[in-house]
């Protein structure tokens, strides 16, 4: 079983996967991102591609390094590169995690994460902020977050995880 989701080949889908590339890592080029899409199973003419970066306002923007790479906007509009981002979201997460995890239960692949009253989305968007690699998906509730690990038997030590974020920064 492969643990790649299946896309579908709409636009929609295409500029998500523009978004999810151009926020992941660095790319200087259209060649550069036509050949990253491609390697996921999506081909796309230079001037769709070109439509595309267009429609999601895509535009150069000059790292520290001095190389320029393409940036989308973020919430907000910000247009920094998400790895520049990590650290903060990583803190965001820990933050929010001591101010509203109430409880962590695991089953198998699952983690029912509790919050207050209307507080697990806010809590849900931090952690696919961050993008931990083991972790495929969230589904928030009200009160609730589902975690859903890609390792089958991983709830555990996700549930673990986010006790231990809520905890080291409530001592701080």
């Amino acid at each position: 079983m492969s643990e790649r989701a299946i896309t579908p080949v709409t636009k929609s889908a295409r500029q998500q996967l523009i978004i999810d590339l151009v926020g992941s890592r660095e790319i200087h080029s259209q060649q550069e991102l036509a050949a990253l899409l491609a390697a996921r199973g999506v081909h796309v003419t230079q001037a769709t591609l070109s439509r595309d970066l267009v429609e999601l306002d895509a535009l150069k923007i000059r790292l520290a390094s001095g190389a320029l790479v393409y940036a989308v906007p973020a919430e907000g509009g910000d247009r920094i590169p998400i790895a520049a981002e990590s650290a903060a979201a990583a803190n965001r997460l820990s933050r929010l995690a001591s101010e509203l995890l109430v409880s962590a239960e695991a089953s198998a692949n699952l983690v029912l994460l509790r919050t207050p009253p209307g507080a697990a989305q806010f809590l849900a968007s931090a952690i696919d902020k961050v993008e931990f690699g083991d972790i495929l998906g969230t589904i928030a509730g009200d009160d609730t977050v589902v975690v859903i690990s890609r390792d089958p038997v991983g709830g555990e030590s996700l549930a673990h995880k986010f006790t231990s974020l809520a905890e080291r920064n409530e001592v701080s």
